[in-house]
């Protein structure tokens, strides 16, 4: 017996959400006094629009929220949220179809407990969001990064895919606009990856939490809407977190063929029960309102893209695609690497970013949580003067590489 670890292998395996970590270690600075600008965590700086939260309030008093519902959602809100499928995907789907999850990070851990069996292969197009690749071997499948760079755009080709692929590939995750990168593939490049998915054969997780946070020309679509084939080995996963700065609330959903959803359920019955009610009233009141408050963060969220990306570019060592999506930049920092900063020799982005906090006060998630060293995420979802500010020391810090 005494061999046997006190921490099952599964679970120790796990890495730390480095974004959180790094949220943690910024925080736990400015606890102490210091001035940290921290571009680490993917939440919009904006609060909950006044008439969502008002439901809620009026949620709370009712004693109907005070017990348990369907475990899948209240039925009013599944509804909802395939009604507002329609109008933003321009997918038609039934309420049946739609599984309301504690946020988009439950939804992606329900689909891949749903879909995998051991040694099943998931291409995972690669700078990843961090949790992707452990909620697939969570599930007990492989993960298989395709990685994508700078030069394009950080967008993945059919061709990269088809590579990749082989006769365990099970599932292709597909994020559109992109956590970490900002890209945004175009609706004919969706088409031919969706299309190549169908003909493969494989499952299609499409995660649209990003739906709305489109900049200049881009523009969102969806992969099942390019091409409606792929409606019965397709899930798609979103929520409100994002659209209406509801990180804090925790709702988001799985939307998948029957089977799927009804599986995904059951496991959901065991794990959590229902998302908390005045949670879910409050989402009801997001979902079949005006889509004011997220077309107000985008003129914010745009100007800071530039601002920042500006910035950015401007820095000896640094490149940066310009983002088209979400609110993060991916700048490469392979240029700095190997260079002498403050006495100290960084050879990989996790030290670089190290440095960068602690000399600079400044907290930016390096490449490494994301699939890629040699590189980072900055959010732009914080104030301007915060944000002009913290990457304006950043450059004063890099510019003294030698």
């Amino acid at each position: 017996m005494g061999t046997m670890s006190r921490i099952s292998s599964r679970i120790g395996g796990i890495a730390p959400s480095a974004t959180l970590a790094v949220d943690a270690t910024a925080k736990a600075m400015r606890a102490e006094g210091q001035d940290v600008v921290g571009f680490g965590a993917g939440e919009p700086d904006f609060p909950t629009p006044d008439h969502i939260v008002a439901a809620a309030e009026k949620a709370c008093r009712e004693p109907r929220m005070h017990r348990y519902t369907p475990a899948g959602g209240l039925p009013e809100l599944r509804q909802a949220i395939a009604e507002k499928t329609a109008r933003d995907s321009g997918v038609t789907v039934s309420a049946s179809q739609v599984l309301v999850t504690n946020g988009g990070k439950q939804a992606v851990y329900e689909a891949f407990a749903t879909l995998l069996d051991p040694g099943d292969e998931v291409l995972l197009p690669a700078p990843y969001w961090t949790t992707y690749p452990e909620s697939i071997r969570l599930a007990g499948g492989v993960p298989v990064d395709v990685v994508t760079g700078p030069e394009a755009g950080y967008r993945v080709t059919v061709e990269q895919l088809e590579a990749a692929r082989t006769e365990r590939t099970k599932v292709l995750l597909f994020n559109s606009p992109s956590n970490p990168t900002g890209a945004v593939h175009t609706p004919e490049e969706i088409r031919e990856i969706g299309r190549w998915a169908e003909q493969a054969g494989i499952w299609v997780l499409a995660d649209e939490i990003y739906e709305h946070l489109v900049y200049g020309e881009a523009r969102f679509a969806s992969i099942l809407a390019e091409v409606p084939g792929l409606a019965e080995r397709c899930v798609i996963v979103n929520g409100v977190a994002k659209t209406y700065a509801m990180t804090g609330w925790r709702v988001g959903w799985l939307i998948g063929p029957a089977d799927v959803t009804a599986a995904a359920a059951n496991l959901q019955s065991h794990a959590t029960s229902n998302v908390a009610n005045v949670s879910q009233i409050a989402a009801l009141a997001a979902v079949t309102g005006p889509l004011d408050a997220v077309a107000e963060m985008r003129v914010a969220f745009d100007r800071r893209r530039l601002t920042m990306h500006g910035m950015l570019t401007q820095i000896p060592g640094v490149s940066c695609p310009l983002p088209e999506g979400a609110f993060y930049c991916y700048p490469s920092l392979q240029g700095v690497l190997g260079r002498t900063l403050r006495g100290r020799t960084p050879t990989t982005s996790a030290e670089l970013c190290q440095l960068i906090l602690e000399e600079a006060g400044v907290a930016i998630v390096p490449g490494e949580a994301f699939g890629t060293p040699g590189f980072a995420r900055l959010s732009y979802a914080l104030g301007d003067e915060d944000l002009a500010k913290g990457v304006g020391r950043l450059s004063d810090l890099l510019a003294e590489a030698v």
